[in-house]
């Protein structure tokens, strides 16, 4: 059992936590909380590319018979609950933290199946992790079928984007793109329309017809879509609202518009 903060492994995983380039040069993330690292082990994909669990030693009593089929699955580290809460990152660490490998995707998963029926969010320049996260976890539940994100987006593999993910960063495709405008060239030319929520909209976003192939273009929480990228969309359309607000925040507007998607193709 690791019971020094000092410990070389203890150091790589406060690194791994905290900074983002870290993970990205060792690409690897961290997930922690056994409703997710559950998850990690019981899906064969998955499973192959955890490289190593760190468990509490609270923890690990508790759990013994746990403890003895995860060291079947991967390397499995015990640390002293001092130790855990040194390198978790919540102020009430469960017990339980998987390094992970990434897993990389491409844009045929994005458009998934049946290009008729992709349903993508394309995100430009999001910043709040909350945000980022419970736009991938509302996603998931509106049958989004891949999300794409400009490269100045919020580190998706953030400790707190993947908690607020609730696991659906797991199971939702992804693509990070350099070029933003021209990735958003591709969904058209796969006959994806593309529409944007925008104050120079003429209709409402539940005037349209999103039962083909759609993609919403959702901009940073302060500023909007870039002018560049919202050029791109084939729409603009409006999300009428009441009183004195200005704006919905990100992950409202996001999730008011997939399950629109959702909606119509429902019935």
């Amino acid at each position: 059992m690791i019971t020094s903060t000092a410990n070389t492994q203890v150091k790589e995983l406060v690194k791994l936590m905290k900074k983002s380039r870290a993970r990205d040069e060792a690409q690897v993330f961290l997930i922690e909380g056994p409703r997710m690292a559950g998850e990690l082990v019981s899906d064969l994909g998955w499973r192959t590319k955890i490289e190593k669990i760190y468990l509490s030693e609270s923890y690990a009593v508790k759990n013994e018979r746990e403890c003895e089929s995860l060291e079947d699955t991967a390397a499995v580290e015990i640390l002293s609950d001092p130790v855990f809460a040194h390198v978790s990152g919540t102020k009430t660490p469960q017990g339980i933290l998987a390094v992970v490998k990434r897993r990389t995707y491409n844009m045929s998963d994005i458009l998934g199946d049946d290009p008729g029926h992709t349903h993508v969010l394309v995100l430009d320049n999001l910043q709040d992790p909350g945000n980022l996260g419970t736009i991938f976890r509302t996603a998931e539940a509106a049958g989004v079928t891949g999300i794409i994100l400009s490269r100045d987006c919020v580190d998706i593999y953030n400790p707190k984007v993947v908690r607020s993910t609730m696991g659906a960063v797991l199971r939702m495709p992804f693509l990070c793109v350099d070029d933003l405008p021209g990735t958003i060239g591709e969904l058209k030319a796969a006959g994806i329309k593309v529409y944007a929520a925008h104050l120079k909209g003429k209709r409402a976003y539940d005037q349209e017809d999103y039962k083909t192939g759609c993609a919403f273009l959702i901009g940073n929480e302060g500023n909007g879509l870039r002018d560049e990228v919202a050029e791109c969309a084939d729409h603009f359309v409006l999300i009428p609202m009441q009183g004195k607000a200005e704006s919905l925040n990100a992950a409202v507007a996001a999730s008011v518009l997939m399950f629109e998607v959702s909606r119509q193709r429902r019935n």
